[in-house]
């Protein structure tokens, strides 16, 4: 493969190490770990964490390797938007996958194809490697377009990471509506999202995935997604982050091959895809884990006021 890849890694060597060996069987020329620092509070982690780190000493393939690998806890939403910064800093193009993202071996060239092919097309924004429609879609096409990006294994550019925002200060309310309304018209759709816009706004959720949906739709770019699924998600136990029930549907999908690929006339949105994501997916699942999350949040914050 000619692409380098950015391992964000933190504190599960179990499913490092099985994403890891993916990696190295696929021998990228450059690869970026970044790792975020342990959290002062969770006892046994900083071993977790350091037996994380050393993994990386496994490379033994023609590599380079470049590290970020912070001593203080940045949470889930700087570090990793901070991790992606450092790595289009340096690079034009480039894979990002997590440590519990666990990728079938065509996922790579997959991303290596279609990064060369649309590199210099302003309408195409993410290429992700997860189809979260739970169902193959039997297209003669190998891939399709969609307003919806997932991060379960993806890939894109730097002129992309560059309209990233954070803080949403660069993108209005207004802007992101815009946005959406090129992608449906459907009000209840459009609702939810302005709702998610406003809490990140508030930044009453520590995460980066939200607003990385809103940069793009803010600029009215679209995402890849795989007419198979070629990442599963190894994450679902008490230790995840945001993905907490071992049960839900996206854990249990199986990749598959995609090669040969064949590829797309033009770049027409996928409508079926669509909604499908809008009124199956997102609407529903999207909403209860956001709100097991800030239940969580409410929890963790009580404890703190009452330890205070």
């Amino acid at each position: 493969m000619n692409t380098p890849i950015l391992f964000l890694v933190f504190n599960r060597p179990d499913t490092t190490i099985r994403v890891f060996e993916t990696v190295r069987q696929a021998k990228p020329p450059r690869l970026y770990v970044a790792a975020d620092g342990p959290r002062k509070d969770k006892i046994g982690e900083k071993e977790k964490c350091e037996e994380v780190r050393s993994i990386i000493k496994k490379v033994d393939w023609s590599c380079e390797v470049k590290t970020l690998f912070r001593d203080e806890n940045l949470g889930c939403g700087r570090a990793v938007s901070q991790a992606i910064t450092w790595f289009f800093e340096q690079e034009e193009e480039g894979i990002i996958l997590e440590d519990d993202i666990l990728p079938h071996p065509d996922f790579f060239s997959y991303c290596d194809e279609l990064l060369e092919r649309y590199r210099d097309n302003g309408n195409v924004g993410v290429i992700a490697g997860h189809n979260h429609l739970y169902r193959d879609l039997y297209r003669e096409e190998s891939y399709g377009f969609i307003h919806m990006s997932h991060i379960w294994g993806w890939a894109t550019w730097r002129r992309v990471w560059k309209k990233y925002d954070f803080n949403l200060e660069k993108y209005s309310e207004q802007d992101f509506i815009n946005g959406l309304k090129q992608n449906t018209s459907n009000k209840s759709v459009i609702r939810y999202w302005i709702w998610i816009y406003k809490i990140m706004k508030d930044y009453k959720i520590d995460t980066w995935d939200y607003q990385l949906f809103i940069s793009l739709t803010s600029n009215c770019m679209l995402s890849i997604i795989p007419y198979r699924n070629l990442t599963k998600n190894i994450g679902f136990d008490e230790r995840a982050t945001h993905t907490l029930v071992s049960d839900q549907r996206e854990g249990k999908i199986e990749t598959n091959p995609i090669f040969p690929i064949t590829h797309p006339n033009d770049i027409v949105v996928d409508r079926e895809a669509v909604e499908i994501t809008n009124i199956e997916n997102h609407l529903f699942l999207t909403a209860i884990d956001f709100i097991k999350i800030r239940i969580k949040d409410l929890i963790k914050n009580t404890y703190k006021r009452i330890r205070c």
